[in-house]
């Protein structure tokens, strides 16, 4: 309820600014996901307005059904704008992971049979659809 002559207190500054969310998490682990879906872990060093983010100790995670792999990236430079997901890893839980680690050929090899599935599954699809008198967005069965 609002009272005649009695304002709320303005809010600071830093709280209009992208980058000013980012000074909490200065030297922490984070994992940040990015547009193109990369899944980046490392600790962040700096940022600036826009929130451009400096990483260091990068690793670029791969998935693939319960498997993982690590692939080292060093010093990682991240245009803000790229960055879909950010959170702060929790190093006493970091460890507690229910996936399998693998080598990077095997998440890649794994990688590729999803998507080789995927694709078929696809392809049957626009088969039945086309079947329906329904024709396909992305001319798969042609």
């Amino acid at each position: 309820m609002d009272v005649p002559g009695v304002f709320p207190e303005p809010l600071p500054p830093q709280v209009f600014t992208t980058g000013a969310q980012l000074l909490d998490l200065t030297d922490k682990k984070l994992v940040i996901v990015l547009r193109d879906g990369r899944k980046l872990i490392g600790t962040l060093r700096s940022y600036d307005q826009y929130a451009n983010l400096v990483l260091q100790d990068t690793i670029e995670r791969l998935y693939s059904k319960n498997l993982y792999a690590d692939v080292p990236r060093g010093c990682y430079i991240v245009r803000g704008e790229n960055v879909l997901l950010l959170g702060e890893i929790d190093l006493d839980k970091e460890d507690d992971t229910p996936l399998k680690q693998a080598t990077v050929d095997e998440i890649y090899d794994a990688q590729r049979a999803e998507n080789a599935y995927k694709k078929q599954r696809e392809k049957k699809k626009a088969k039945k659809l086309h079947s329906l008198g329904f024709e396909a967005e992305n001319e798969l069965i042609l």
